[in-house]
């Protein structure tokens, strides 16, 4: 059995776990449930999450969504996230890791650096400054993007695109300390997916490889945190199992576009995704300064 099959069965083994505290949860309160947003949140989800599985991300749409048409109470908004995508990143997952070959030993080692990173990320975070690590990793991901293009139109003395399918030796000790660090970041609300992007792409990695490692990285954390959040009852309990089929569908609608797309579309693809999530962080630092 593989390394990656073995990622994926233990994925699900807790996915399900995680499915039947959520039923359990949703049945005990049924008499409790207000339904009159939940074709719109339907929507939501689906738009979201198709967005996630391009590597743009899911919550910044869903939350904005959210908050424009008051779907989601604002107090409820970061376990609805949790509990209502965990699921379908798992799907984003299963696609990739199945679909792109990569060497499954730094798959294996980046997808549990992430995990211990965002473990011991509430120990740290306190002390950092975000609104400057906000800016930083914008300037960054501007940067990878611009030398990427060039690399893809043979500009400057930048070099080839990468073709690596895995890392060994000091660079693979330097992806799992980067991803790590992004593990730890992912708990101020950092996402990971194109600060992970634009790794691979400095280690010169192809660019596809980005996709099995951000969503493996995320499918295990977000069902963990998931739980915590359906303890507390702290989610939208009415929509949130219709909003993870219309995920998961939105999910499998994008991610067959992404692996069919030619590795030199998918690397523009890329760039423009750096490129948002750079004005993001922009906006984000702004918005916190």
């Amino acid at each position: 059995m593989s390394a990656a099959t073995i990622l994926l069965i233990i994925m699900w083994v807790f996915a399900a776990v995680f499915f039947v505290v959520l039923v359990k949860d949703v049945v005990a309160h049924k008499d409790e449930l207000d339904k009159s947003k939940m074709g719109y949140n339907v929507i939501v989800s689906m738009i979201a999450n198709f967005f996630d599985t391009l590597g743009i991300g899911s919550y910044a749409i869903a939350t904005s969504a959210w908050k424009f048409n008051k779907a989601v109470d604002d107090d409820l908004i970061p376990g609805t996230l949790n509990v209502a995508f965990g699921i379908p990143i798992c799907v984003e997952a299963t696609i990739f890791i199945q679909r792109i070959d990569m060497d499954p030993l730094t798959l294996v080692l980046m997808i549990a650096a992430s995990i211990v990173g965002s473990v011991i990320g509430a120990r740290i975070i306190s002390r950092l400054d975000l609104m400057k690590i906000r800016v930083v990793m914008g300037v960054a991901l501007i940067l990878v993007a611009a030398i990427t293009l060039c690399k893809i139109n043979e500009v400057g003395p930048f070099g080839i695109l990468g073709t690596a399918r895995g890392l060994t030796g000091g660079l693979l000790a330097v992806g799992v300390i980067a991803n790590f660090i992004l593990g730890i970041l992912m708990t101020a609300g950092i996402g990971l997916y194109a600060p992970c992007m634009a790794i691979v792409l400095l280690l010169g990695m192809s660019a596809d490889v980005a996709f099995p490692v951000m969503m493996g990285s995320c499918a295990y954390l977000c069902p963990a945190c998931g739980i915590t959040f359906i303890k507390e009852g702290k989610y939208n309990r009415a929509s949130t199992i219709p909003m993870i089929i219309s995920g998961a569908i939105g999910v499998l609608i994008a991610g067959f576009i992404v692996t069919a797309l030619p590795l030199t579309v998918l690397t523009y693809l890329v760039c423009v995704v750096m490129v948002i999530c750079a004005v993001m962080f922009f906006h984000d630092a702004k918005k916190r300064g």
